[in-house]
């Protein structure tokens, strides 16, 4: 054994949920897949945690062993298209390498510091999923241990479903794995238990799996060239509608571009939204100010567009900005988007943040990311002022985008008919949103909870998911809403699964259904 074990520090007890009650037999910091077969082997349950980013209590421990995977954080190989990773190493330093050799990780979750191995394990996805998708699309294979010491290699097209089931070789001997038999929701974002499908390849199996199925060491994705230019618009707009409107207009205006391949198209890669609650919460701690971003007392919405454009420098890309509306043919993708941008009446307050310059995009990305951080300063606040009972208190919904007004409107009459202040903000691009509770008594989480569960049956019924991007983890609420989606028969497939690969239960028991037979 080339490890130690010791006992944790509080920091290993908790993940960025502050999800409470973590405790642990001991950690452990394995350096190889042969280390985390010893640690399997060593340890009566386990919890494998990396990035400690987990928003669903996915990463605290309940009394298992932790596995670390922060000395597991070794680049394998770059090679034309795809990268082969440890599931330490973070996406940033995945980015760092690939800019080096000329590619690119192209589905970027929001927190570039997330492990590799927390990204699959939860499919994680963030602002640019329109255009690039979910992590799952981007895994080529894995090395994953199994709860009895296997170590299985495995890539897509090496082992697929057949007649329902996979059969796999292991050390305990041969074993059946049924697979699920529900339907997983059609929307771009789907992070709610296992994945499921005809034939489905085995490597999609433990894509979005959370850790419950096996330990992954090892990760090949598939990269991409870098966009020639991103442009950032942040658009303020003086209604929900305004922005709806525009949203859906850019949706379909890159959609063509993507389709028709027109080089000087618009093609959104990203489109963030905010709304009036999140603008004020920008205001009154004083975002907005600080990082000089235009935020009209009056907008109901605020819009950040992120537009990948083809190369040219910023003074040409200004130059076609300046002429775009005094010359109606001139047909390049910033002249398009501005036109675009005048005929939905919301040209004259957008702020653009043209290529190379680096530090007005990130006071953009500031803005955005003042509004959650905002919500939660504000929860620790109440938790320590008011209530120690004072929880987040927030949904990952998504549907489809056409269904998107009738989702918004859903969000804001379930939480004022229960009296609450509430925030949403999100990928709306997506149709994927985070409607939050600005708790100030224990009743309000209370009352939160209950909107959340009524929140993710219209989001079935609307034919999206109640879990878009953060994983199912421990979390009751969240375990409400993946049996709601799935129904009791669903969940049963799920334990199935689990079953067939782990029938002592060793591994993150809790983490997606309880640990209750």
């Amino acid at each position: 054994m080339s490890f130690d074990r010791r006992l944790p520090t509080d920091d290993w007890l908790v993940d960025a949920a502050n999800f409470p009650g973590g405790h642990a037999a001991g950690i452990v910091f394995p350096r190889s897949t042969e280390d985390v077969v010893d640690a399997l082997a060593s340890s009566e349950s386990v919890l494998v945690v990396g990035a400690q980013s987990s928003l669903t209590g996915g990463a605290t421990p309940m009394g298992e062993t932790i596995i670390a995977t922060t000395k597991m954080a070794r680049i394998l190989d770059v090679a034309p298209g795809r990268i082969t990773v440890e599931p330490g190493a973070t996406v940033a330093s995945m980015q760092e390498r690939l800019r080096a050799e000329g590619g690119w990780f192209a589905p970027v979750p929001t927190f570039t510091g997330a492990f590799a191995g927390g990204i699959v394990a939860t499919n994680a996805a963030g602002a640019a999923t329109f255009k690039y998708g979910s992590t799952r699309g981007w895994v080529e294979a894995l090395t994953v241990v199994l709860a009895d010491g296997t170590i299985l290699d495995i890539s897509r097209g090496s082992h697929r479903a057949r007649d329902g089931r996979v059969v796999l070789d292991t050390r305990s001997g041969s074993i059946t794995i049924p697979m699920p038999t529900y339907r997983v929701p059609k929307v771009p974002k789907c992070s709610a238990g296992y994945f499921a499908g005809p034939d489905m390849d085995l490597v999609d199996l433990f894509v979005g799996s959370e850790g419950t199925l096996g330990v992954i060491t090892k990760i090949t994705f598939r990269t991409l060239a870098p966009p020639p230019h991103i442009v950032f618009a942040w658009i303020p707009c003086r209604s929900e509608s305004q922005g709806l409107a525009l949203v859906g207009e850019l949706r379909d205006a890159s959609i063509a571009t993507r389709q028709s391949r027109t080089v000087n198209g618009i093609d959104a890669c990203a489109i963030e939204h905010m709304d009036r609650r999140s603008l004020a919460i920008v205001r009154e701690d004083g975002a907005g100010t600080r990082y000089n971003v235009s935020i009209p007392g009056d907008a109901d919405m605020a819009l950040l567009v992120q537009l990948e454009i083809p190369a040219g420098d910023a003074a040409s890309a200004f130059d076609e900005i300046q002429r775009a509306l005094i010359e109606p043919a001139l047909d390049g993708a910033l002249a398009r988007f501005c036109r675009l941008l005048d005929a939905a009446g919301v040209l004259e307050d957008t702020e653009l943040a043209l290529p190379g310059d680096s530090h007005r995009a990130a006071d953009f990305l500031a803005v955005r990311e003042a509004v959650p951080s905002g919500v939660n300063r504000r929860i620790r606040q109440a938790k320590q002022n008011i209530d120690a009972r004072i929880e987040k208190t927030a949904g990952d919904m998504i549907v489809p985008f056409d269904r998107s007004a009738e989702m918004m409107d859903a969000y804001r009459r379930g939480f004022e008919s229960r009296g609450l202040d509430y925030a949403i903000w999100g990928h709306l691009s997506d149709g994927n949103v985070h409607p939050n509770v600005l708790a100030q008594s224990y009743e309000d989480v209370v009352k939160g909870k209950e909107a959340m569960l009524e929140f993710g049956r219209h989001a079935t019924r609307l034919g999206g998911c109640a879990l878009a991007e953060h994983g199912v983890g421990r979390n009751p609420v969240k375990h409400a809403l993946l049996e709601q989606l799935y129904g009791v028969r669903g969940i049963d497939e799920m334990r199935a699964v689990k079953q067939a690969l782990d029938p002592m239960n060793r591994l993150a028991p809790g983490v997606i259904f309880s640990r209750r037979p």
